[in-house]
């Protein structure tokens, strides 16, 4: 330990011979963090000062102020824990801006620390001043502008607590360079809440009863999970899972619930929404009794609002009231921790004396199966050795692979049709090894996510299922993944294009491929072995099981090019309006799905 650590560590409390970098530091100890994702400018330096005289805090060097934030996002998700980002000024707090939108959307418990001019300069277009908490107001879920020394541990401390509690989000702290440079005192984290923010964490037992007796005369149920369970921790997924056979009751996941019950289970329908299971979807369509935990009805999942689910009794489970009623109408609402509620319900459904309609129950899941049986995943391949990869094909296989080597994995995507399929062909059994971007679809995310993820779990296989257009967006973290020896292993499904855009206009606008095709795209592998990275490449059928095996196998980063049929589209899909009985399906599915049901109408 050097001098300024052991003086870091040792000044009393009311000590005020710190500076405000040595009291950030201590403050980020007091808070557990070990980790912390930035980039170095001339209003931070006096932190990344105090970062270089101490050893309790590990630095990664990104190469972009928005990667830095999706990389502590990945770093959150995957621990549960805040994620910490570290920039400048001016351009390197509006470069953060897209990662904290991105995790204000998807909830996600991020705390940036943005450098800013002296406080006698703010106003004055001072070299690299940006209104900081201005430009991230809308952004964030609280932010801070530091004006005085003894402000900065307070402040510090309550971001952390904004940013975990109630509905975790980003908190944006900026500190003037003055506030950093000159002495500061310090404070200890304080246990006392701030009056104006107490998130109710503990649900209605009335609600709670209300609603367990709509589930017990339910005759077509259904669980509807979110992310929120997620964030409710890995206890509410275990009782989740625990209320679900429980009551033997059907269950569905949005985008990010994956993983909040296991993908395996037979209980469990698939992802809904725009391109979840034609089980899942119908299932919503047709129940009787829909209980939404931890999720906020947001449009993909729920197509046209007037048509969504319009025979069933809703119940809505959400720490957040302000999604409660915000674009669906419920019959029961609950404002609470999902993981709360959770545990509420399993002693209601234990309590109360009423028994649920079995019979019922075993005409809806009769149901079910008979939509199962169109397996709308289904594609077709040709597995001769020379034949055109598909995109399925490639996830499928990476999935299985993947499984094989028995290592704990964590997934991130990209943004597209890859993410879509990834969502449809992997199983997590789980919570927080699925990393993606769903409320503002951010291409670019799954690079730097990876970075995050794997800092976070370093003997853990990190997978990022990418395309070729959504990895160029960050593709310069390569580098911070070499630097630090971070064994990625970066599966770029290429098909030339911008697949989801190809397919919207293939689907929706005469098939005028406007600016979606890339005619001058890198050679991948070559790429990656200017970063010092090892580059492979799968181009048809024959080589793809060997290819993916021989980068799961090395010990290193890794870029796999798997060049595959660039037409193909993802299936099924809900066009924007539509509700859920009007799915588009695959070409392998239609004639089947006319047979199966009489409800769906089957565009085509």
């Amino acid at each position: 330990m050097n001098a300024t650590t052991q003086t870091i560590a040792t000044q009393s409390d009311a000590s005020t011979t710190l500076t405000g970098a040595e009291v950030l530091m201590k403050v980020l100890v007091d808070q557990g963090v070990e980790v912390v994702f930035g980039y170095p400018g001339g209003a931070v330096l006096p932190i990344y000062d105090a970062l270089f005289q101490q050893d309790r805090i590990r630095h990664i060097l990104v190469r972009h102020e928005q990667a830095a934030v999706h990389a502590a996002e990945a770093y959150a998700r995957s621990t549960g824990r805040v994620g910490v980002v570290l920039v400048t000024s001016g351009p390197g707090a509006t470069n953060a801006v897209t990662g904290l939108l991105d995790a204000l959307m998807d909830s996600v418990p991020v705390v940036c620390l943005t450098g800013q001019v002296p406080v006698s300069l703010i106003g004055n277009d001072a070299f690299q001043e940006a209104d900081t908490t201005g430009i991230t107001r809308p952004a964030t879920k609280y932010n801070y502008l530091v004006k005085r020394p003894e402000e900065l541990a307070p402040v510090v401390n309550e971001a952390f607590e904004i940013a975990r509690s109630g509905r975790p989000g980003p908190v944006v702290v900026d500190l003037p360079k003055n506030i950093t440079v000159g002495p500061a005192p310090y404070a200890p984290p304080s246990r006392t809440p701030r009056a104006s923010y107490q998130p109710r964490t503990e649900p209605d037992r009335k609600a709670v009863a209300r609603a367990v007796a709509a589930m017990k005369s339910a005759k077509r149920p259904l669980f509807y999970v979110g992310g929120g369970v997620i964030n409710a921790g890995k206890e509410a997924c275990a009782d989740l899972t625990r209320l679900i056979h429980m009551t033997g009751f059907p269950c569905t996941a949005t985008l990010m619930g994956l993983g909040a019950f296991p993908g395996s289970d037979k209980q469990f329908l698939g992802m809904l929404g725009m391109h979840g299971t034609y089980e899942a979807n119908l299932a919503t369509h047709d129940c009787d009794v829909l209980i939404a935990l931890g999720s906020r009805f947001d449009d993909r999942v729920t197509g046209r609002v007037d048509a969504f689910s319009p025979h069933s009794f809703k119940i809505h489970a959400d720490i957040d009231p302000s999604q409660i009623n915000k674009i669906i109408r419920v019959d029961v609402p609950i404002v609470g921790d999902a993981g709360r509620t959770i545990a509420l319900m399993i002693e209601e459904w234990e309590a109360q004396s009423a028994k649920p309609d079995t019979k019922a129950l075993e005409t809806w899941w009769s149901r079910i199966k008979a939509w199962k049986a169109l397996d709308c995943l289904r594609f077709t391949q040709d597995k001769s050795a020379e034949a055109v990869i598909k995109p399925q094909q490639a996830i499928k296989r990476i999935y299985e692979l993947a499984v094989e080597t028995g290592r704990e994995t964590f997934v991130s995507t990209e943004v597209g049709q890859h993410q879509m399929w990834a969502a449809q062909f992997f199983k997590f059994e789980s919570p927080n090894h699925w990393l993606t971007s769903g409320g503002l679809g951010t291409m670019g995310y799954g690079l730097p996510a990876a970075v995050g993820a794997q800092v976070a779990h370093p003997d853990a296989l990190v997978i990022d299922v990418s395309g070729e257009a959504s990895a160029l967006m960050n593709i310069q973290e390569l580098g911070t993944i070499v630097q630090y020896r971070l064994p990625v292993k970066i599966f770029l499904i290429n098909n030339h294009y911008m697949g989801m855009v190809r397919q919207w206009q293939e689907l929706l606008h005469g098939s005028r491929y406007s600016e979606s095709y890339s005619d001058a795209l890198p050679d991948f592998v070559k790429l990656a072995d200017s970063f010092h990275a090892k580059g492979f490449r799968a181009t048809k059928m024959g080589e793809l099981d060997d290819t993916i095996r021989a980068a799961l196998e090395h010990d290193g980063a890794a870029v796999i090019d798997i060049c595959v049929a660039e037409g193909e589209n993802c299936f099924p899909m809900i066009p924007s309006g539509a509700a859920h009985n009007e799915m588009i399906l695959g070409p392998e599915q239609e004639e089947k799905g006319a047979e199966i049901t009489d409800e769906g109408k089957m565009l085509v």
